[in-house]
């Protein structure tokens, strides 16, 4: 049955393939399998299968034949007893350097943990990431080869253990998928991110697949009436063109709902056409005849023929009020735009053997030789892999300098980004910027076309605020490093008053006491404190890894006053939802309402008379004052799994009054979907200072974290902090 399965596929590959090719072919297949002769994957089906999936997938991609070849011979040199030597003088030099250059790739490592730690390990991850570009802007095709054997085991994903699987969709999600997009490859891109989905968010995918089944009929109907129509008017219009329905793939569903903050009822391209057409200037016209049958949305409209995307993608994008008061998404282009918006650089191979030059290919591997570059100007691995991950994706903001140079950023970009896109001196004298002749703030999110114009001062320096990802005043890497390279360059000393000063403010931020600082440095692999502080001062870690730390950290309190409180101990656990609490059964629980205990706060539970056990932090001014009979109602508790409601705790709020303050502070809230459940506020009418005490349900304490930098940032806000 498997031997059969394969023939099949190895006719299918050698269909249209001249003879001297075919033959070659027929012999990599069947070296492929004999020599994974007796191997089985993890879905018990045999290994040779998979070597011609991987040689099927870039068939269909129409890839030259010595890329064929080479994916069915990808993993005999390290899974069998074939040499290089072998490979080569059997097939040639060519495919033997395809085989080696997908061999020493080995594997892409973990990036999910980066940014967290620094060492060996993420450096030899920056490394393998490294090793990769530089195969790929040798010969891309080792990593179109990569590509298909990660898109077919994606597809076969569902035989490892949840683990490995939401390990392998997090890579893929990362890595792969964005350079699929950077190299054009949508057809590839649009799977890889589909399937990392289904493993990563699996409720998600099911919900938005159900949903997507559920309305297939009605949408299928409503394209068909679309297509006749507009299939009618263009012919009218003397413009001969193709016209199709375009499928919508659930990861692009699921990122417009996230980053828009829409319903799925609410994605306007949830309905969308396709119109091909021969020549460009075909592609405005056809745009006419759309416009001019229905209602174009404002703002809905993208040129990227006349301003293709960084991938070279080229099409124009338009959305209109289309019949029956529906929203239409119609995506307009040539064939030949069609063909590499498909196949990307796959493209460049498929016509390989006429010799023409391609500038697209060209410039699709001058980014890769920048990327290549970027390895010696980041100072960490964690910058490296943290740039590429940026400069990866699609999404673009062109804006323009006073001069009418025009600067290439990513969206969601800054004015401050801009500076240091400029110059990084501007960026260090940065102090305001004007756009389109109006003043803005530095956090102000850039859009397509605006000119913008930086203020600088003569004497001006970095602030450590601006490497505060929650602060929102960079948003690219570059920029980043260049603040963090400033900072580095400053004396120890320097740094560490710096870096002290940082950790008690946040730590005083979110009412964290008793951590001891040591086990902080460990958590960051620093031997020394003064290494974390430096490390702080210098921007290294930030306010974000500082809270994801304390999170994960559960502290031991030394309060210098406090009496030791034993507590009783037992061997046999039960998990209550939110609480572990040792040596009990199913007991009902409730936090303090005197402390408010958070997750990963240091907890001791109080046998109450009839209401269960009431759980309290162990610096609690109730806990520490108990004496006699009732430390000995004291239970060991520690944290279980998180209740969806959340965990009460209370802010406090010092501010100058003003109007909307109370407004703009639950828009935070309401932006972080945090449950606000009480407030008080107080204003002292002599001086105007208000305060304020919020009682609110979060998640965690990097949630908190994120909270208090936010309201922190509002107008009149003196200090926003946790009250202890």
């Amino acid at each position: 049955m498997n031997l059969d399965s394969a023939r099949s596929r190895i006719e299918y590959l050698l269909m249209d393939r001249q003879q001297p090719e075919a033959l070659i072919l027929s012999k990599a297949a069947q070296w492929a399998i004999e020599a994974h002769q007796g191997q089985q994957r993890a879905s018990g089906e045999p290994y040779y299968l998979h070597a011609l999936a991987v040689a099927e997938i870039l068939n269909e991609l129409k890839l030259d034949y010595e890329t064929v070849a080479a994916a069915m011979l990808h993993d005999v040199i390290e899974d069998t007893d074939i040499t290089l030597d072998d490979v080569e003088r059997e097939f040639g030099p060519v495919i033997a350097r395809l085989v080696d250059g997908v061999t020493k790739m080995e594997r892409i490592g973990e990036f999910q943990d980066l940014g967290q730690q620094e060492g060996g390990k993420e450096h030899s991850q920056a490394e393998s990431l490294r090793k990769l570009l530089l195969a790929m802007a040798e010969d891309v095709r080792v990593v179109l080869i990569k590509l298909a054997d990660r898109l077919h085991n994606m597809r076969t994903l569902k035989h490892l253990d949840e683990a490995r699987r939401r390990r392998i969709a997090r890579e893929t999600l990362d890595i792969y998928a964005p350079l699929a997009n950077r190299l054009g490859i949508w057809q590839i891109k649009w799977e890889l991110e589909d399937l990392s989905l289904r493993y990563l968010e699996p409720e998600v995918y099911k919900e938005l697949a159900k949903q997507l089944d559920e309305k297939r009929t009605n949408r299928e109907d409503y394209i068909k009436r679309v297509i006749e129509r507009l299939t009618t008017e263009l012919k009218q219009a003397g413009i001969e063109a193709v016209v199709s329905g375009r499928p919508k793939h659930i990861y692009s569903i699921w990122r417009k709902m996230q980053r828009k903050r829409l319903d799925f009822d609410q994605i306007f391209d949830m309905r969308a056409v396709r119109i091909l057409v021969n020549e460009e200037r075909d592609c405005y016209g056809a745009l006419g005849v759309v416009h001019g049958l229905w209602r174009h949305i404002a703002r809905e409209f993208d040129d990227y023929i006349a301003n293709p995307k960084e991938n070279l993608y080229r099409s124009l994008h338009t959305a209109v009020i289309g019949p029956e008061g529906r929203t239409l998404e119609v995506q307009i282009r040539t064939e030949e735009m069609h063909r590499h918006a498909e196949l990307g650089v796959a493209a460049h191979w498929r016509y390989k053997e006429g010799g023409s030059f391609d500038p697209g290919y060209e410039e699709k591997l001058g980014w890769l030789r920048q990327l290549l570059e970027w390895r010696d100007e980041e100072s960490t691995a964690n910058d490296f892999v943290d740039r590429f991950k940026s400069e990866a994706f699609q999404e673009r903001v062109y804006v323009l300098t006073p001069q009418g140079r025009i600067i290439d950023l990513p969206q969601g970009s800054t004015p401050l980004d801009f500076a240091y896109a400029v110059h990084t001196e501007i960026g260090h004298r940065c102090r305001g910027a004007k756009v389109n002749g109006r003043i803005v703030p530095l956090t102000y999110h850039l859009q397509n076309g605006e000119q913008v114009e930086v203020l600088t001062t003569k004497q001006g320096t970095p602030s450590r605020d601006w490497m505060n990802p929650h602060e929102g005043y960079l948003k690219t890497s570059r920029a980043r490093s260049r603040v963090r390279q400033w900072f580095k360059h400053q004396d120890v000393e320097h740094n560490i008053s710096a870096g002290r000063s940082l950790l008690d403010r946040e730590l005083h931020r979110l009412g964290i006491t008793g951590l001891p600082v040591e086990k902080l440095a460990g958590w960051f692999k620093h031997k020394q404190v003064d290494d974390l502080l430096v490390a702080l001062g210098r921007g290294d870690i930030n306010t974000s890894q500082l809270a994801n730390a304390v999170n994960e950290l559960v502290p031991r309190p030394e309060p210098a006053t406090a009496k030791k409180i034993r507590v009783k101990t037992r061997k046999q656990p039960s998990v209550p939802e939110g609480f572990r609490i040792l040596g009990v059964g199913n007991l009902l629980t409730s936090t303090a309402r005197c402390c408010h205990p958070v997750p990963n706060d240091p907890i001791v539970g109080y046998i109450t008379r009839g209401r269960g056990v009431t759980i309290h932090r162990r610096d609690c001014s109730n806990i520490l004052r108990m004496e006699g009979e009732d430390l000995k109602r004291l239970i060991e508790v520690e944290w279980g799994v998180p209740s969806e409601a959340g965990y009460t705790v209370e802010l406090f709020v010092l501010a100058y009054d003003r109007s909307g303050l109370l407004r703009d502070i639950t828009a935070v809230l309401a932006n972080e979907k945090i449950n606000l459940t009480g407030v008080n506020t107080l204003t002292d009418k002599r001086d105007g200072i208000a305060r304020m005490n919020l009682t609110m349900e979060i998640a965690n304490i990097s949630q908190l974290s994120r909270v208090l930098t936010h309201i922190g940032q509002l107008p009149n806000v003196v200090e926003a902090r946790r009250k202890v």
